[in-house]
């Protein structure tokens, strides 16, 4: 595999002046998956930083979201959704969400108010409790749910005793989602910021990259792939015009995985790169060349060093 550089994740282009006063943290936000907690980080940055899909535990890091507005600077975690893991990938991308509460001035706890079960949420109520966390919940897409229903939805999780405050919000359309981060923000204490002023996460520009063709793969494909596949960068080279030629390998964990992501003559690979590569333009703000290929690796999801690479630390041997 070829050590790819380590090109700067794209930055608004317009400065911001520094006032002389700052304020600045960290938010996580934690919740089940397909909560909505990548959406509504996007929402709350202005720009797509964590990659959506309908596919559970779509989210395998710890995504950073830098916002920076007048005198605050928010650094918010989108963390992988709580379960009970089983498999040693599972199990890493869980230890990474509960990690992110360690460096973090406020907790959102996120909870999809139309889920069928609340199981999964009620025990990361408890083991908030056990860490002695308080958070501020977050009810989303309430749009979606009777509004008489949603008080006593309320009522019942304040009586949790880890909740500070509450807000009802739609993380894809919006709704309440100003009057959150207004919150938020206020919750921050007096600091120098932590980034630049206009940098907008920390990940690496081929993480990022990596992880836009891997929404494209679990979006064109939903249910036909299984959850055992992966983007791995492999290199990545700027040319005289400014422009980026991009090598990225998907990486499957069965053979017969391989023919479902090239498709017909090549076809699907094709529009997953057209897709991937548009979006990779738009965030980096220059031409891109993408080319991808396919590997079959069996054992990648229980080697550590791939996922490494992506920020995950395993447990044990």
């Amino acid at each position: 595999m070829t050590k790819p550089s380590k090109p700067k994740a794209k930055t608004k282009t317009v400065a911001k002046a520094k006032p002389k006063t700052t304020r600045a943290g960290f938010v996580a936000i934690l919740g089940a998956p397909n909560a909505g907690k990548s959406t509504l980080l996007n929402r709350l940055i202005g720009e797509k930083i964590s990659i959506t899909s309908p596919k559970a535990q779509t989210t395998r890091m710890r995504v950073l979201g830098v916002l920076t507005e007048g005198d605050t600077q928010v650094g918010f975690i989108d963390t992988p959704g709580i379960f009970a893991a089983t498999k040693r990938l599972d199990q890493a991308m869980v230890r990474a969400a509960w990690n992110s509460l360690e460096d973090a001035d406020a907790i959102v706890l996120l909870m999809d108010v139309g889920a069928r079960s609340d199981d999964k949420t009620g025990d990361i109520i408890g083991e908030l409790r056990r860490r002695k966390k308080t958070v501020v919940l977050a009810l989303n897409k309430v749009d979606k749910i009777n509004p008489a229903k949603l008080l006593p939805l309320a009522a019942q999780l304040n009586d949790t005793g880890i909740v500070d405050d509450v807000f009802m919000i739609s993380a894809l359309n919006g709704d309440g989602v100003d009057d959150l981060k207004k919150h938020l923000k206020e919750k921050m204490p007096e600091s120098p910021w932590f980034f630049d002023a206009d940098q907008l996460s920390d990940l690496p520009a081929q993480i990022l990259a990596a992880e836009i063709t891997r929404e494209q793969i679990y979006r064109q494909l939903q249910q036909e792939l299984p959850y055992g596949a992966t983007v791995v960068p492999e290199s990545w080279e700027t040319k005289k015009d400014g422009s980026a030629v991009i090598r990225q390998s998907i990486v499957v964990a069965r053979a017969n995985h391989r023919p479902m992501v090239l498709g017909k003559g090549g076809a699907r690979i094709k529009s997953i790169g057209q897709a991937a590569r548009l979006e990779i333009e738009k965030l980096q703000g220059h031409k891109v060349h993408l080319f991808l290929d396919v590997k079959v690796d069996v054992t990648w999801q229980d080697r550590p060093a791939f996922n490494q690479m992506f920020g995950l630390e395993f447990g044990g041997d």
